[in-house]
């Protein structure tokens, strides 16, 4: 199967067919492939319209059993850093795509990786960013979301006229037209969200690690991992699969972010949110549109009264990031989720912590067959990872491969739960400590 590759450099735009030999399983083929670049628009049946890449070069790799291609973005490591071992793949959280480690050149946890000589890859899962349908597949669709496209159409116009004044008042027309048309052209891939955490476990991730090994050839055939809230959770899951299958996880190490297998003793804002995935599932929608909820909310967090501004507790403590990383944040790396998603990510709640989609298998159970060095770091005023929830997994790794580190200090700073990667002081206290680690690991 062949998988494409863009080169990204001085605006220009360079492509050319690698031949990757990817897993065994077979894949369905891609005979269209079109690309998203910087100042372009998406490829077909990106979710995403408004995202362009920022990296130095953007990989396409299928899923298999889908009609999906996964995104990989890459940053080339500094030809003046150090030479190192194993590729970096990142993994973002729950409805995000890459931008969570790519705020802005100043904010940058991809850019500041491949500064220190790492070959930096994020993956953006099925329906994140810049991950794509086959064209074959949205053709398909169109007549599923014909008439539901028609109702959104006549409805939102009626938003409009009735929502005209008050919207103009607080300086929200404009946004409320853009997200409408947003939300009509995501229809249209909507009703292929129809995935939960295993397809992610199972499919994207073992598809994009076989891809970035194709690609950069380590000697041993491992790399390293560092994962940002369910980014962090699907590795751990990982480990614990291979742990117990006694296989090889691929992963020389992993570093998770405000992560956990198990949020059930502890006070997550999770415990009031995930089960909102129930009554999806019982009303059978496909997925919700969180980007475009949080999007539509963002000025009344940010601008007077401030009427919603506590919801920027959920992302950052406060005065941790500037006003415009938290904008970026909420307006541009923001993606829909899935119902099946959130529907077994709500285990992870209940006691004994995420589960299979059978029920039958609990995550955090087989975490100690792990024989993989783990970074696990929690931030001290994080509402929806607190420190408790992620010891909770630590405590089951063996002691000899866990490292644990609680950032923020009573007098502050403080770490909310993308602080760590974007905040203010993460340049100066989390990165080097990362940096240490897989230093440590890229070695041996």
């Amino acid at each position: 199967m062949d998988a494409l590759r863009v080169q990204l450099s001085s605006g220009s735009l360079t492509s050319s067919v690698v031949a990757s030999s990817l897993l065994s399983q077979p894949r369905p083929p891609f005979s269209s492939l079109q690309l998203g670049r910087v100042g372009s628009s998406p490829a077909v049946g990106s979710v995403s319209a408004k995202e362009t890449c920022t990296a130095d070069e953007l990989h396409y790799v299928p899923v298999p059993n889908s009609d999906w291609r996964a995104a990989l973005w890459r940053y080339l490591p500094s030809p003046k850093a150090p030479k190192r071992k194993h590729p970096l793949l990142l993994l973002s959280g729950i409805a995000s795509n890459a931008f969570t480690y790519d705020l802005s050149p100043e904010c940058s946890f991809a850019r500041f990786m491949s500064g220190s000589g790492f070959d930096t890859w994020i993956l953006e899962l099925r329906g994140a960013g810049l991950s794509s349908l086959n064209a074959e597949s949205r053709k398909d669709e169109q007549q599923i979301v014909s008439d539901l496209l028609e109702n959104v159409i006549n409805v939102s116009e009626r938003m409009e006229n009735v929502l005209d004044e008050g919207f103009k008042f607080l300086g929200l027309q404009d946004r409320l037209s853009k997200r409408v048309g947003d939300f009509k052209q995501r229809l249209e891939v909507i009703p292929r969200y129809n995935w939960d955490f295993d397809n992610y476990l199972e499919e994207d991730i073992p598809s994009a690690m076989e891809y970035v090994r194709t690609q950069t050839k380590p000697e041993d055939g491992k790399l390293l991992a560092i994962g940002h809230s369910m980014g962090g959770m699907l590795f751990y899951a990982l480990l614990s699969r291979c742990g117990l299958k006694g296989i090889d996880s691929g992963l020389a190490s992993v570093t998770t972010i405000a992560s956990t297998l198990d949020y059930s003793s502890s006070g997550t804002l999770l415990k009031y949110l995930l089960p909102m995935a129930k009554p999806a599932q019982a009303l059978n929608v496909s997925a919700l549109p969180i980007d475009t909820m949080l999007e539509m909310a963002h000025p009344l967090i940010c601008r007077p009264p401030y009427a919603l501004s506590w919801l920027s507790t959920n992302i950052s403590a406060p005065q941790m990031m500037e006003p415009e990383v938290i904008e970026k944040l909420v307006l541009n790396s923001l993606c829909p989720v899935p119902a099946k998603l959130l529907y077994q990510l709500a285990t992870s709640v209940d006691k004994g912590g995420l589960r299979d989609r059978t029920g039958s298998f609990y995550y955090k159970d087989h975490i100690s067959t792990t024989n993989v060095p783990i970074l696990a770091l929690a931030g001290d005023w994080d509402i929806v990872c607190p420190p408790d929830a992620v010891y909770e997994t630590v405590k089951l790794i063996p002691e000899h491969l866990a490292t644990y580190k609680v950032f923020g200090s009573p007098g502050g700073p403080h770490y909310g739960h993308q602080d760590m990667i974007s905040g203010r002081t993460a340049r100066s206290e989390t990165y080097p400590l990362i940096i240490q680690f897989l230093q440590r690991h890229d070695q041996s």
